[in-house]
């Protein structure tokens, strides 16, 4: 939303201010940091560009996906310098040390569920075929699977969910996948990879195991991740940034 504008009973953008201040005091030394998506809520250009000089108080490169509530032209001219495949679509391939990073676009224009085409489809097999055996960590906005809340399953992937899987199921180097959309702190594995999410920046969405025809949203508390990725192990940390007190230092004993 504009600065100054209301989402939810929220202001989104002094929120996402409080969570670049969270990062650039305690995590500055992160290697990047990768949004997944929405960026905001209806895909206005000057949205974008209080969003990008948002972003760029942070002291290391970032990675924004879009999501459902994003323009993917409006996107790409406030921010010309994220890639494109060659179809148009918000994907890149990142290469780091610890494996390859591969950025989807899962956005179906004007539409809150997510869509994977036969063209995105063949950008992400060959990326993964590129990989050989190197490690690939997947990021995207909607999940290609349910996570049993009604109201957000009816606007995952939905039919090209299996699309995803099928290209998936035939390479066993994919170590995670992150991905936006569900504005809760989400973790388990699918078809044998694991997966996490994480609430958003500004509202969150309940959690309402039977409600399907309304979007429960809720006024938890926003966070965001820290990950630390070895070759062995992957470990993610949930903040809840907001609340940064600090009761006490209790003493450490060791022995």
């Amino acid at each position: 939303m504009p600065r100054g504008t209301e989402l939810h009973g929220l202001n989104p953008c002094e929120r996402l201010e409080a969570c670049i201040a969270s990062i650039k005091e305690f995590h500055a030394d992160a290697e990047m940091c990768i949004i997944t998506g929405d960026l905001t809520d209806q895909g206005f250009r000057e949205s974008y560009e209080d969003f990008r000089k948002i972003l760029q108080q942070l002291p290391m490169p970032f990675h924004p996906l879009i999501g459902n509530h994003d323009h993917r032209k409006i996107f790409s001219e406030v921010f010309p310098e994220v890639p494109l495949d060659k179809y148009g679509f918000v994907q890149q391939m990142l290469e780091t040390p610890i494996g390859k990073f591969l950025l989807l676009d899962t956005v179906e224009h004007e539409k809150n569920w997510g869509s994977y085409c036969e063209k995105r489809g063949a950008w992400l097999r060959s990326q993964l075929e590129t990989a050989g055996s190197k490690a690939v960590y997947l990021f995207m906005h909607h999940p290609p699977f349910n996570i049993s809340i009604p109201a957000l399953d009816m606007i995952s992937l939905r039919e090209d969910s299996k699309r995803i899987q099928k290209i998936v199921n035939d390479f066993s180097n994919i170590k995670h996948l992150f991905f936006g959309h569900v504005h809760r702190p989400v973790s388990g594995s699918w078809h044998g990879i694991p997966f996490t999410t994480l609430r958003g920046t500004n509202h969150q969405v309940q959690l309402d195991l039977k409600a399907e025809d309304y979007l429960p949203i809720s006024h938890e508390p926003p966070a965001y991740c820290v990950i630390f990725l070895e070759p062995q192990q992957t470990t993610v940390h949930f903040h809840d940034y907001l609340d940064d007190s600090l009761y006490m230092k209790a003493p450490l004993t060791l022995t």
